[in-house]
């Protein structure tokens, strides 16, 4: 027996407190067990266990020696599992928590194709825009946007979210086109009550940002009803591209203010740490993250020069 095994049959001795008992669960005799301590024992240079005729105890040496080996024995059953696991395919019910918005544009048929190469994977999903608590409400997984607070949970980056301030065409020949991040102040500007900066807008040129006061008639929790409003001709409003990104590239919306940037959000997969993740959840974030990321297609934006020099023109006559 190697001095892993050796390793393995102390603990045994330590958990079962007896090295019969230990001597069974290995299928070994009890004089062997006690033989292959004595020896780990030798090669350690050091006494771990106090025996008597009636129990076995732990030395201070041994106290320490046992809390070590527990732990690489753990890592190895984990290691193990998760190697087993592989081998094996993804099943099982899984609870997803995610945003409304980018779930129906996006994570919707990312989900369908998902089910279709792992077809015994039953997903719940519930769409909400709130911060679910994962462990407490029983998901196995979360879709955030933004920026993550301190927690104990895990996080991986599954794409980014870029943000553009847009506007229709026709709003920007009636109220006329900004120039300058202090214009927007003139502006009905459409407000997402759930973002952590609802009444100011940070824009950023060469190094340098610069930050604006808005205000206008309309607040929404939802960014497909702010879209639907922009579309509208209702005022200007800051959007991820995942929502506008087809309007843009159809000229329904054009960008405002398009030499200045807005910081960009990230797009992450949070779950509730554990010791080994199950395949389910690992081989689903494994997939968003490839069908996502690290360019999204929604980025992908056509030209905007020509509608926006339109309105240009048309709030000069």
């Amino acid at each position: 027996m190697d001095k892993f095994q050796g390793m393995q049959l102390f603990a045994r001795v330590v958990e079962a407190g007896s090295f019969t008992a230990a001597a069974e669960a290995l299928g070994i005799s009890r004089a062997l067990a006690s033989k292959l301590i004595q020896t780990l024992e030798e090669s350690l240079g050091v006494r771990l266990l106090n025996r008597t005729t009636r129990r076995v105890s732990l030395t201070d040496a041994g106290r320490n020696y046992y809390q070590r080996v527990s732990e690489i024995l753990a890592q190895l059953a984990d290691a193990e599992a998760e190697a087993a696991e592989l081998q094996v395919e993804p099943r099982g019910r899984m609870r997803l928590s995610a945003p409304i918005s980018f779930s129906t544009r996006h994570l919707a048929p990312a989900l369908s194709e998902f089910q279709r190469r792992y077809p015994r994977v039953e997903l719940e999903v519930e769409l909400s825009d709130r911060l679910v608590d994962l462990v407490d409400e029983g998901f196995d997984l979360a879709i955030r946007i933004g920026k993550l607070a301190d927690s104990s949970l895990v996080a991986r980056r599954i794409a980014s979210a870029c943000l553009v301030m847009v506007a229709a065409p026709g709003y920007l020949e009636r109220a006329g086109v900004p120039k300058q991040p202090a214009d927007l102040g003139k502006h009905n500007f459409m407000v997402y009550t759930l973002a952590t900066r609802r009444d100011e807008v940070a824009l950023e040129r060469d190094g340098t940002t610069e930050t604006t006061r808005v205000h206008g008639n309309l607040r929404v929790d939802n960014g497909d009803y702010i879209a639907a409003a922009a579309l509208a001709g209702h005022g200007i409003s800051v959007l991820p591209t995942f929502i506008v990104g087809e309007h843009l590239q159809r000229g329904e919306l054009v960008r405002v203010l398009e030499e200045w940037t807005i910081p960009s959000l990230g797009i992450h997969a949070v779950y509730a740490q554990t010791r080994s993740l199950p395949a389910k959840t690992r081989v689903l974030i494994d997939f968003l993250v490839e069908r996502f990321g690290p360019q999204p297609y929604w980025d992908c934006l056509g030209p905007q020069t020509a509608a926006l020099d339109a309105a240009r023109e048309s709030a000069m006559v």
